[in-house]
Parts: structure tokens; sequence; C-alpha cells
């Protein structure tokens, strides 16, 4: 027997139909995945050992699933008579149980779908699901399943603190003020100079200052260790927090975070404040957390930043151009070599 083979990790996977009548999953598992074998799926969703069989293969068949990081073998104790033998055991993680889980013709397999349905559906008109019973009740004491609560945490206060959401965030608030204008420019120079307050706190630069003294043609990426799509476009380079490390992104997320909650605070109490004021309360909010406080509006303006990350990206782009052309000459040379080894 293969010493090297393990026992599965520890896992179940629950359906059910909760009060409300509406279907929930439960899945608790020790590491990132859940291991069941053709067993525990036929009992899971209660059908047959072959119709999981045929299930399985056509999952691979069909290019679905890698064959090669989705199943593995485990030990597994199995009752032969009297004895109790460990025998080596193929088990499929979380992802073909799930494939599986579409294929069943079965009534836990309906359950299953409709389960799927429901949770796909929030996540279309929503953009987000959550399992607030799971959220609501961690595991304690000596459990080894796994909490994301954390992580959950930490993207919402990544996504509240985009650039986008902080604006139009600020903007209500800021709408409770006495002397708001919307269309006032005033109102546009006001939201730059809280956002470079909030930079400056975290990082001791004005957002322009980062993309000025960050933009480099000479860096991977320009500079930016965030950006959209696949590639660094024109449309990612001037904005500061795009060039933020891991450990100042964090700081700013908690820094807007907290507040965010301390502004919409204040303006629930409904007291009559001017814009002027607001920045008066980011200044105590800073100072009470222990921060550094921005004098002034900065060294560097937003339109000498853009030009500088504009001209920095002119540079990066030609140089990305000529390596692409320089990468597809060689596949053409590499490919005219096969070629001509076939031939001979």
């Amino acid at each position: 027997m293969d010493e090297k083979v393990t026992t599965a990790p520890a896992g179940e996977f629950v359906l059910f139909q909760s009060a409300d009548g509406r279907v929930r999953l439960e899945c608790r598992f020790e590491s990132d995945t859940l291991w069941l074998s053709q067993a525990g799926m036929s009992e899971l969703y209660q059908v047959t050992p072959q119709a999981i069989t045929q299930h399985i293969k056509a999952v691979y068949a069909e290019g679905e699933h890698a064959q090669s990081s989705t199943c593995k073998d485990y030990l597994q104790v199995q009752t032969e008579g009297v004895r109790q033998i460990n025998r080596q055991i193929r088990h499929y993680n979380l992802a073909v149980i799930l494939s599986v889980g579409y294929r069943v013709r079965s009534a836990r397999g309906t359950q299953f779908r409709q389960w799927a349905t429901q949770t796909l559906q929030e996540y279309v008109i929503k953009g987000f699901v959550m399992d607030d019973v799971r959220l609501k009740n961690p595991p304690v004491g000596q459990s080894v399943v796994p909490d994301y609560f954390d992580e959950m945490l930490e993207r919402i206060r990544d996504i509240r603190a985009s650039e986008r959401r902080i604006y139009l965030r600020i903007k209500d608030i800021f709408a409770m003020a006495a002397d708001y204008q919307p269309s006032d420019k005033e109102t546009a120079r006001f939201f730059q100079a809280i956002q470079n307050k909030l930079h400056f706190a975290c990082t001791g630069l004005t957002a322009a200052e980062i993309i000025a003294q960050r933009a480099d043609v000479n860096l991977p990426d320009m500079g930016l260790t965030s950006f959209k799509y696949d590639n660094v476009r024109k449309t990612d380079i001037t904005i500061a927090k795009n060039y933020l490390r891991e450990e100042e992104i964090d700081q700013l997320n908690r820094i807007i975070s907290m507040w965010l909650d301390y502004a919409e605070d204040q303006t629930k109490r409904r007291q009559q404040i001017f814009l002027k004021s607001w920045q008066d309360k980011l200044e105590q909010f800073l100072n009470f957390n222990e921060l550094d406080i921005l004098q002034g509006s900065g060294k560097t303006s937003k339109k000498e930043a853009d030009e500088k990350a504009c001209q920095q990206y002119e540079q990066f782009t030609e140089q990305r151009r000529r390596l692409k052309e320089a990468e597809g000459a060689k596949s053409n040379i590499e490919a005219l070599h096969a070629i001509a080894q076939k031939k001979d």
C-alpha cells in the first residue's frame, strides 16, 4: 500500500429545507474543499453508485473539470466480514460534487438545484451572496473548520474605499450640509481635499504625489499594484489607490471605513453643519486616531500628476508593444523550425 496515501479531511455536505421553505446547503470541512467518495455522493444525492459513476465520467469527458486536480485517493476504513480494512478509495472534490448535483435525477438532486438557482439568482441580481446563518455562528473551541469572516470584512472595506464609492457616499453626506451646492466646483475641490487628507494619513503623500512619485516606466506594471483588467490601461494610471502597497491599502481602507461610519453618525443627528465643518471634523478624527494631518494641499497638483503618469504610460505601452512583437517573432521562428524538422 502507498504510505503517502492519507485519510480524507473531515467534512460534511448537508442539504435541507429550512422553516421558511427555502432550501439551504451547509458545508463543513477542514481544508479549502470537501472530498467525497462515489459512495458518499450516492448517499448525498440518494441515487445508485452506478449513476454517480456515469455522471462523473460525463463531467470529465466533457472537460468540465481536470481529473488530475479534482480526484484523489484517500485511506478509508471498510468493514469486510468481521474485519475492518483500510482501503484506498477514490474521492472527488467539491467542484465535482457540485457538477454531479446538476446532473442527478432524484429528489435530492432537485433540492440541490433549487438551492443553486436561488443562490445564483441572488448573486446575479445583487452582485453578492451571503450565508447569514453561517457568518453569525462562527466555529469555536477546537474546531478546525475555517472561518472566512475576516476575509469578508477586508473585501467589504476595500469595496467601500474605492474612489467612486467614496465619492458617492461623501456626496450623500455633504448633501446634508447647509451650504452644499451639487453643481458647485467648490464641492468637487472639497472632495479632493478630503481624499488627500485620507491618503496622507496612511502614506505621508497626497493622491497626486502618490501618482507623480510612483508612476515609473522602469517598474513592473509601471509601478501599479492593482488594475482593473489583465493589463495596465490608461484609465488605471490616474487613480492613486492603484499605486498603494498592500499594507497601505489595508490602512487606508480601515481609515475610510471608520471615518464614513463617523460621518454618517454625525449626519443622522440632523444638526446644521457646513462644508468647512466637515474638514475640521476630519482633522479631529485623524488626530484622535493619532494619524498625520496634511497641512495645505501638497506639493503636486492633480494636473501635474496626471501629465506625468500619461508620459510614463506612453513609454510603457511602447515597451509593451515591442516586447509582444519580439515574442511573436520568436514564436514564428520556433514554428518554422518545427515544420523544417518534420520535413527532414
